[in-house]
């Protein structure tokens, strides 16, 4: 398999991970292509491009922010420092004199 079309599959594989992100890639691509044909002008696809990419960043810092939360917790959790919350072992301790 040709090296571009490994890459190609790997991009593929990590847009279906995240469809979030695949969907606003769809968007980028029709406003290149003018997919509804609303946009005639530069000025309009310049602010829809700029809207899209704004998006884009958005969400990729949502699925990388959630990506750190759930690689942390799992790391925590696996290392001992931390358990899940649970009832109390312990009643205290006794009182002298």
């Amino acid at each position: 398999m040709p090296a571009y079309a490994q890459r190609d599959k790997e991009l593929l594989e990590a847009l279906n991970r995240h469809p979030s992100l695949r969907q606003r890639i769809e968007q980028i691509v029709a406003v290149v292509e003018d997919a509804g044909g609303e946009l005639s002008r530069a000025d309009a696809a310049e602010r829809r491009m700029i809207e899209e990419l704004q998006r884009l960043g958005q969400e990729s810092l949502q699925a990388w922010a959630q990506r750190q939360v759930e690689q942390t917790t799992r790391a925590t959790l696996e290392s001992g420092e931390a358990r899940r919350a649970g009832k109390k072992n312990c009643a205290g301790t006794v009182r002298s004199g």
